[in-house]
C-alpha cells in the first residue's frame, strides 16, 4: 500500500513534495551515476521539525537522507532504499557571531560564503573551503577540507560543537564552547565526517580565524610533474607559511584556459598563497622563489592586490567542472587519496605512470600542501574497456595510497562508492567498531542507510 506522504508528516508544519523533478534533484551530488530517487522531500527550518520527522521515521521505518547543497562526489546523498530526503537548506540562519571568542554558532543549511559574507567587516573569516559553496552542515557531515587546510586545517579542527537529532529522535550538543575539554569522549569528532549516518547535524558552532595582514600569490610553472611536487615537499619541511599549496597538470590547466577565457601557460603548475605579517611574508617571498628554481621552475609569477590574486585563483576553483569537459559524456570519477607528505611524490608520478600506460585521459590535481591529491578519470564513454583500465589504476592508488600510510579519502569522504576501500583502510576489525558505534545511535537503522559501512 503506497504511503500518503502529505498526510504523514502534516503536523509537523514543513513544506513536502513529491514532485519527481524535485526528488529528481535530490537524488544526486556531483557524482555522475543515478540511483532511486527519495520517495519525498521535506524542507524543515526548525530545530522541533527535524525532531518531529525523525520520531515519525523511527516509528514507520522511514530512511531519511539528509541533504544540504548537494555538492557531495562519493554518492553521499543517493536514496538506495527510497524514503525521505531531509533538505536542511532553508535552516540557514547565523544564530550567534562572537569575534571576541572567535567562533559563530550557525544553522546546518548557512553556506561558507553566506557566513564569511556576513563576517565582512569584523577582521575575521571562515577559512575551509572546497570550492563549491557547500552547507556548512553538508562540509561536517563530510569532514570537507579544500584549499586552506595547509594553513588551517580542515573541518575536523575547525568545527568547535554541534547539535545532532540522533535516530531517536533525541537532540544532543556535543560539546561546550571551551577552546579545549578532557570531559568523556569526544562526541563532536565522532559526529564530524560521519556523513548523516549517526545523526543529523541541526547547527554548529565553527572557529573564526583573523584576516592575514598581507597575502601574496605565487604561480610557478614546471616541466616536470616530480620536480613540481618535491617542490612542495620542500616548501612544506621548511616551514613556509602558506595558506594554500595548490597544484594543477597541463592538462587540467588547457582546460581552464578553454572554458575560462585565461591564457595561463599550459605547463605543470603550482599556485601558492603566502600569508602574515608583510615582513613574514616579504622574507619567505624571497625563500619560496629561491626553493622553485632549485626545483627547476621555468617562470614564477606574482599577484599581491586582490585582483590579481582573484584572477590566479580562477583557474583552481574553476578546474574540475572545465575539466569534465574534456570528454563529453564520460562516466567521470575523482579520486581523493592524501599521503604523508614524503610520500607525495612517488605517489603522484607512479599514478601518473599507470594513467599514460593505458593511454587514458585524466587530470591530476589537488591540495598538495597536506599530501592530498586528485585523479579526475575521464574515459571515453564509447570505448567499454576505458572504464575498467581507469577502475584498475584507481584501485592501485588507493592501495599505494594505504600502503604509504595515506587514506583513501582526505576529503570527499566514503557515501556509497568507498565503503569496500574502507575495509582496506582500517581492517574488519576497524569497520566492526564502527559498525557497533552505529547500532548504538541509529538502533532502527534509519539514518542514511548504505552509506560509509561496507
Amino acid at each position: 500500500m503506497a504511503r500518503d506522504w502529505l498526510a504523514l508528516f502534516a503536523d509537523t508544519g514543513a513544506e513536502l513534495t513529491c514532485v519527481e523533478a524535485i526528488r529528481a534533484r535530490h537524488a544526486r551530488g556531483e557524482h555522475h551515476y543515478d540511483g532511486p530517487l527519495p520517495d519525498a522531500v521535506l524542507f524543515p527550518t526548525s530545530i522541533d521539525q527535524v525532531c518531529q520527522t525523525v520520531d515519525i521515521c523511527r516509528k514507520a521505518q522511514i530512511p531519511i537522507i539528509p541533504f544540504g547543497a548537494g555538492t557531495s562526489i562519493e554518492g553521499g546523498v543517493t536514496a538506495p532504499a527510497g524514503g525521505l530526503c531531509l533538505d536542511l537548506s532553508r535552516m540557514n540562519r547565523i544564530l550567534k557571531l562572537r569575534p571576541e571568542d572567535q567562533d559563530a554558532t550557525v544553522e546546518a543549511g548557512v553556506t561558507r560564503l553566506q557566513l564569511n559574507a556576513q563576517l565582512r567587516d569584523s577582521g575575521y573569516f571562515f577559512p575551509v573551503d572546497p570550492g563549491a559553496d557547500a552547507t556548512l552542515g553538508g562540509m561536517a557531515e563530510t569532514r570537507a577540507s579544500g584549499t586552506n587546510a595547509v594553513r588551517y586545517g580542515t573541518m575536523r579542527e575547525n568545527v568547535v560543537s554541534t547539535t545532532i537529532v540522533t535516530g531517536n529522535a533525541q537532540i544532543v550538543r556535543t560539546a561546550g564552547r571551551a577552546r579545549k575539554s578532557s570531559a568523556g569522549y569526544d562526541l563532536t569528532r565522532l559526529i564530524v565526517g560521519s556523513e548523516g549516518t549517526l545523526g543529523i547535524i541541526v547547527d554548529l558552532t565553527v572557529r573564526l580565524h583573523a584576516i592575514p595582514e598581507a597575502m601574496s600569490v605565487a604561480r610557478c610553472c614546471f616541466a616536470d610533474l616530480r620536480t613540481a611536487v618535491e617542490c612542495v615537499t620542500m616548501l612544506v619541511q621548511l616551514g613556509i607559511s602558506a595558506s594554500r599549496i595548490e597544484f594543477l597538470d597541463e592538462i587540467a590547466i588547457a582546460a581552464c584556459n578553454r572554458d575560462n577565457r585565461l591564457d595561463l601557460p599550459e605547463r605543470i603548475t603550482l599556485f601558492i598563497e603566502l600569508a602574515g605579517a608583510p615582513h613574514a611574508v616579504q622574507s619567505e617571498t624571497r625563500v619560496l622563489a629561491q626553493v622553485a628554481a632549485e626545483n627547476g621552475a621555468e617562470a614564477v609569477h606574482w599577484a599581491s592586490d586582490p585582483d590579481g590574486r582573484q584572477a590566479l585563483w580562477r583557474a583552481r576553483h574553476a578546474a574540475y567542472h572545465s575539466c569534465l569537459r574534456l570528454m563529453p559524456g564520460s562516466p567521470a570519477f575523482s579520486s581523493d587519496v592524501c599521503v604523508p607528505i614524503s610520500g607525495l611524490p612517488d605517489c603522484v608520478a607512479q599514478t601518473r605512470r599507470d594513467i599514460d600506460r593505458e593511454g587514458l585521459l585524466a587530470t591530476i590535481a589537488g591540495h598538495v600542501g597536506d599530501g592530498n591529491f586528485h585523479v579526475l578519470f575521464l574515459p571515453d564513454p564509447k570505448e567499454a574497456g576505458q572504464v575498467t583500465a581507469a577502475r584498475g589504476i584507481y584501485d592501485r592508488l588507493v592501495s599505494r595510497a594505504i600502503a604509504m600510510g595515506g587514506t583513501c579519502s582526505g576529503e570527499h569522504g566514503i557515501g556509497t562508492s568507498k565503503r569496500l576501500k574502507l575495509i582496506e583502510e582500517h581492517g574488519e576489525a576497524g569497520v566492526a567498531m564502527m559498525r557497533a558505534i552505529k547500532s548504538a545511535l541509529d538502533p532502527h537503522g534509519i539514518l542514511n542507510p548504505g552509506k560509509v559501512l561496507p
